[in-house]
């Protein structure tokens, strides 16, 4: 599985014009996988433009390359309907975060540290910053989903750094 270098929250902030699965509406969640970890968000009941605000955490290691997003839709009496599925490589932000360590950031600046463009490589809508926000790795990004006609997902990434633990010098 490799060594832990990380952990990455993930917040579920919207999705936008989701598509139907039942009747006029759906039930919408969002799955997150990361290797073998599998976090998914609350259901929001009959809504096309859900509101999450959801902050969930995976962590990392240094064989994990891409966070896989699937958004279902929650049936009662049969199995859930997929709704779109999107990709993020953890490439950006991971080196990203080894680029603040270089820069030395100062506590209450903002320094941009990459620009992200669309690809086949990462469904993002529109490009997408990963920033340097007081001391803090973070990106914001708006993803299209695959294998439906429409439907996307705003999401908010942050990087923490795996603390090594110290050792006590002797006195």
């Amino acid at each position: 599985m490799g060594e832990k270098v990380g952990v990455l929250k993930v917040t579920v902030v919207q999705g936008k014009q989701l598509v139907i699965r039942y009747f006029r509406t759906s039930d919408p969640y969002v799955v997150f996988k990361l290797g073998n970890q599998v976090v998914k968000t609350k259901v929001i009941n009959s809504f096309l433009n859900p509101v999450w605000n959801e902050e969930l955490s995976l962590d990392v290691t240094q064989s994990a390359g891409v966070l896989n997003i699937e958004v279902f839709d929650k049936d009662r009496f049969k199995s859930d309907d997929k709704m779109g599925t999107a990709h993020l490589n953890l490439q950006q932000i991971a080196s990203a975060a080894r680029l603040k360590q270089v820069i030395k950031a100062r506590p209450g600046e903002s320094t941009k540290l990459r620009t992200i463009l669309p690809s086949s490589d990462n469904c993002l809508v529109r490009e997408s910053y990963v920033s340097c926000v007081n001391g803090e790795i973070l990106q914001d990004a708006w993803l299209r989903f695959c294998g439906v006609e429409y439907g996307e997902l705003e999401l908010k990434r942050k990087w923490i750094e795996d603390q090594l633990p110290t050792t006590p010098v002797p006195s």
